[in-house]
């Protein structure tokens, strides 16, 4: 079981876990962008100073628990997971966001999400979630908000341009595992192969923890 988990907690308290993590989280502050590893986080904080904007990130809800990468065993239906995850952005109220592990607790919205299924894997959902630092609506005059917007000079819109999706290799992995976790397929081993061939050299099955994989399209 993964020692890093990811949960959002209602205004009644209910406490959802997400059973898979997944391979980077986005998160966007005033100084720009960052990604973070969350296979290979350990600690992680974030600086008091530097107020979160919009954590990012995707992952998948599967139909039958697998050790290698699930979190718990009593998982939720994936569809109901979902449904969830839209009622929870329907609501007026901030949810809790909290990824164990790092300093990463705080209030958010969920700005928007998005769900696809996968030939193959019938049942499972994938989904991209976005949550945004959530404030109370304060009331200003509209000189004072035009005054304000010629003050910034542009607007203060994070850039939620996605790099390149990587995946760094760690102990007990194989190409059949990544495939399954970041493709939906174990049956794609052949695809991310030969992206990385030059990385992995002429044997697929020697891959090596510390290795960063670029996943194919």
């Amino acid at each position: 079981m993964s020692t890093t988990e990811i949960h959002l907690i209602d205004g009644a308290g209910n406490d959802f876990y997400f059973p898979v993590n997944p391979d980077e989280i986005t998160i966007s502050r005033s100084k720009g962008l960052e990604t973070v590893s969350i296979l290979s986080l350990g600690e992680y904080d974030v600086s008091g100073g530097e107020k979160v904007k919009e954590i990012a990130f995707s992952s998948f809800f599967p139909v039958a628990y697998d050790p290698g990468y699930c979190n718990y065993e009593n998982l939720p239906d994936p569809q109901e997971a979902m449904n969830h995850l839209t009622t929870l952005m329907n609501s007026k109220s901030p949810v809790r966001l909290i990824i164990s592990g790092t300093a990463v607790n705080v209030l958010v919205t969920l700005a928007a999400h998005g769900s696809s299924f996968r030939g193959g894997e019938p049942g499972e959902v994938y989904f991209d979630l976005t949550a945004r630092s959530w404030r109370e609506m304060k009331v200003h005059t509209s000189a004072a908000a035009s005054a304000s917007g010629a003050a910034a000079g542009k607007p203060n819109r994070p850039d939620t341009k996605q790099p390149s999706k990587t995946y760094v290799v760690k102990a007990g992995d194989s190409l059949s595992k990544i495939a399954k976790l970041e493709l939906g397929d174990s049956a794609k081993w052949r695809q991310i192969y030969s992206a990385n061939q030059q990385t992995i050299g002429k044997d697929p099955n020697r891959i090596k923890p510390g290795q960063k994989l670029v996943m194919p399209q």
